[in-house]
């Protein structure tokens, strides 16, 4: 078993041989869909990646939580001097 850190988040990564993975199917499924990364190996190579398919529901944007963080200047809508032949 491989262990990978990123920042705060550890991915745990199996390596399972394919007459393994096909008795212990059920838990497999159960520990990639905790997260969990299962590569499968058949002749000591690696040969399907068992990852979760439904991916963590994110919150919904929380209604003026941008605010401030993107500003439009008094004149934005005002005549460009480049365009002034074309009005």
């Amino acid at each position: 078993m491989s262990q990978f850190r990123y920042s705060e988040m550890v991915i745990v990564m199996q390596q399972i041989t394919l007459a393994v993975a096909s008795q212990k199917l059920a838990e497999l499924i159960e520990a990639a869909i905790n997260g969990e990364e299962i590569i499968i190996t058949k002749d000591e190579l690696p040969a399907v990646k068992l990852t979760p398919v439904i991916s963590k529901k994110k919150r919904p944007p929380l209604f003026g939580s941008a605010k401030d963080l993107i500003t439009i200047s008094d004149d934005f809508d005002a005549p460009l001097e480049d365009f002034k032949d074309y009005m």
